[in-house]
């Protein structure tokens, strides 16, 4: 299999990295935007002004606002938000052969049905071939060439390990994996933490706290994971502990902004509306809760985020309350 020609669906800064990663590799990129001011930045003056300012794009990087457009691409990378992924990938299925891949680069759980996004595609794009790419990424870092490494997961180990012949670059290492379901829930999960290490930080708990909600958030994590059928290893890799490591301490998580300026006494709903890019924690919050709930496991920093984000919980309170919770064993 030869994925020369890649569509990229969503200009946003993670998928304008992404672009500039796969023409590093050699591919014909063709990068569809909602925004036609986004789309005339980047024809005409190589960069994408909204969205990654500081990066000037290889001219070869075409951009359009018609998704017919993608109709001759080998693999599609959708990178929009999850709770959009089912509605483009939808509208854009009819414009692509049988064949062509689709790669799931949103991290976030459907609000509407409880669904990973890997779930989103077994149900909306049945008989397409997918895979989910995720991993540690600030995309600025990315698109500076720095070197990242990812893990691309596909149960067709052909499809996946050629699309991650297609996108590797010596500073963009994609490892093949045969995990969907972990690299799905690994993406979505840290997004929520990234914000309870974010209100630790705005309340200047100190650096123990974040290493304790981290650690005791990732066993969250693991939790839910083995009970929704991911893989132990794939938790504790690039997608998983990897990927919650990045969100949760670096400085450019929007996540981790996000719930430091709630820390410091932000409201929530105003912090989302003042932002230009989205913070799929607080929207995933809820509906991570609820399919823990389903699944009859407990997920107490992540059901604290909730509680802060879309309940209007008191933080102090819900800090409280988690320090009050019974003593239990670490493995429980």
């Amino acid at each position: 299999m030869a994925f020369d020609r890649i569509g990229i669906v969503g200009a946003g800064a993670w998928g304008t990295a992404l672009a500039m990663v796969c023409r590093r590799a050699g591919r014909d990129v063709t990068l569809w935007a909602r925004e036609p001011d986004v789309v005339a930045s980047i024809n005409e003056q190589h960069v994408n002004a909204t969205f990654l300012p500081e990066h000037r794009l290889d001219p070869a990087i075409v951009a359009t606002g018609d998704l017919a457009a993608l109709a001759r691409a080998d693999a599609v990378l959708l990178v929009t938000p999850a709770q959009a992924l089912r509605g483009i990938g939808t509208a854009l299925l009819p414009q692509l052969r049988a064949e062509v891949p689709l790669v799931l680069c949103a991290k976030g759980i459907e609000a509407s049905t409880g669904a990973l996004m890997s779930e989103v595609a077994t149900d909306a794009f049945a008989g397409r071939p997918s895979a989910v790419l995720s991993g540690p990424t600030f995309a600025a870092e990315v698109a500076r060439g720095l070197p990242t490494a990812i893990s691309l997961a596909c149960t067709d180990r052909g499809v996946g390990e050629a699309l991650a012949a297609a996108l590797a670059t010596p500073s963009f290492r994609p490892y093949w994996s045969d995990d969907p379901t972990g690299a799905a829930l690994g993406g979505a999960v840290k997004n929520v933490l990234a914000i309870a290490c974010g209100i630790a930080d705005g309340r200047g708990l100190g650096d123990n706290a974040r290493a304790a909600l981290l650690t005791r958030g990732f066993a969250e994590m693991m939790r839910l994971g083995l009970a929704l059928g991911a893989r132990r290893q794939t938790l504790a890799g690039l997608a998983g502990l990897g990927d919650l490591s990045l969100t949760c301490n670096g400085g450019q998580s929007r996540n981790r902004s996000f719930g430091f300026a709630l820390g410091q006494g932000g409201a929530a709903a105003a912090l989302l509306a003042a932002r230009p890019q989205v913070v799929e924690g607080a929207y995933t919050a809820a509906a991570l809760v609820a399919r823990a709930g389903r699944a009859g496991i407990d997920m107490p920093i992540s059901q604290a985020v909730d509680a802060i984000v879309n309940r209007g919980a008191q933080i102090d309170a819900t800090i409280g309350a988690l320090l009050a919770r019974p003593l239990r064993a670490e493995h429980e």
